[in-house]
């Protein structure tokens, strides 16, 4: 497999992620980094830090081009995959500005605000023959890995039901996110994680039917239930930004099966977190607990930017990093707005 090149655009929390994440692969490494920040592209990263992982230190970027200007990065030959890693307002123009430079492009979730620019971007990487990747990292995280793969290989008998939950604190560590004109609020930004691994699971719906809480005519809590063909499938999420400061973060889901329920929680609580670890409920009255892999979120990034490495080596898309399911993870939360504003189902578009 060639050694990708790769370009990180965008020195944020997000981008340093990816920038960590990538120094453990082996297939492909950082070549390039664009931030408007001086100090950033000088390697000053002490301002940077999210709600996860470490708070960002003085780097070192020797070996490695730092450009102001993306069409810098994006004329580099050493550069194989652009890494977009910007405010989710700016993911169309960018990535369709990569696809058009003739690079693949791995672009952080969600795919667009709008579905009308996930279109344009899936047009712009047909016509240039080069992969749009999404970086859903949900799915590489090793306790919805286990519940994708047991769903997919009906190890456990047929899928029949799943709840999932994602809650959040009002986002106070960048002001990008709590602005929701251009992260799309609560039911875009963080509700597209369920959404995309809930399509990814079980399919796309055929419609939503959501209730939920507006403040400041943005939609920031969603409770919904997924409407399927199959009349014996039932599918249900949570998922906003009302839950009190001592309780920053939590998800998880449960998954019933024939043959087992699947069962997980997180909770980051300010005296201590609360988890519900991975169990396997089986008939018998037995409880399973799987070895998984590494708890630490960075090797989650690192396992989902491996596969885009491994596909911008082969050309094949990956399923879990689709463009195309990513617009109907968009889709189905457009669809969950237009089902509270309206206080009606809505179909998927």
């Amino acid at each position: 497999m060639k050694n990708i090149g790769i370009g990180i655009v965008g020195i944020g929390f997000m981008g340093m992620i990816h920038y960590l994440a990538a120094q453990k692969l082996a297939g492909g490494r950082v070549v390039a980094l664009c931030s408007r920040d001086e100090k950033k592209r000088k390697g000053d990263w002490t301002g940077i830090q999210g709600n996860f992982g470490p708070k960002g230190t003085q780097m070192d970027l020797s070996g490695k081009a730092a450009y102001a200007d993306v069409a810098d990065l994006l004329n580099d030959p050493n550069v194989d995959l652009v890494d977009l890693c910007v405010p989710n307002d700016e993911h169309a123009a960018l990535a369709i500005r990569a696809l058009e430079a003739g690079k693949h492009v791995l672009v952080e979730k969600p795919i667009a605000l709008e579905l009308a620019d996930a279109d344009r971007m899936l047009d712009a990487a047909k016509a240039s023959g080069k992969l749009l990747m999404v970086a859903h990292v949900l799915p590489f995280f090793p306790e919805f890995a286990f519940a994708l793969d047991a769903v997919k290989s009906g190890c456990y008998g047929r899928l029949q039901a799943a709840h999932l939950h994602r809650v959040i604190s009002k986002p106070d560590w960048s002001s990008g996110i709590g602005d929701a004109d251009r992260s799309g609020g609560p039911a875009i930004d963080l509700h597209i994680h369920d959404t995309h691994f809930i399509g990814l699971t079980c399919g796309v719906p055929a419609a939503v039917h959501t209730r939920g809480v507006t403040e400041g005519g943005a939609v920031v809590h969603l409770s919904t239930q997924y409407v399927y063909d199959d009349p014996n499938l039932a599918v249900s999420a949570v998922s906003g930004a009302l839950s009190q400061n001592g309780r920053p973060f939590a998800h998880g889901f449960e998954f019933y099966l024939e043959r087992a329920t699947l069962s997980f929680g997180f909770a980051a609580l300010a005296d201590a977190p609360q988890v519900d670890p991975l169990a396997v409920i089986l008939p018998d009255g037995t409880v399973q607990r799987p070895a998984l892999g590494s708890g630490d979120p960075i090797d989650a990034f690192k396992d989902e930017i491996a596969v885009a490495v491994e596909a911008a080596s082969t050309g094949i898309e990956p399923a879990r990093l689709s463009g195309t399911l990513a617009r109907q993870a968009l889709a189905i939360c457009r669809a969950e707005v237009q089902s509270v504003r309206s206080g009606q189902a809505a179909r998927i578009a």
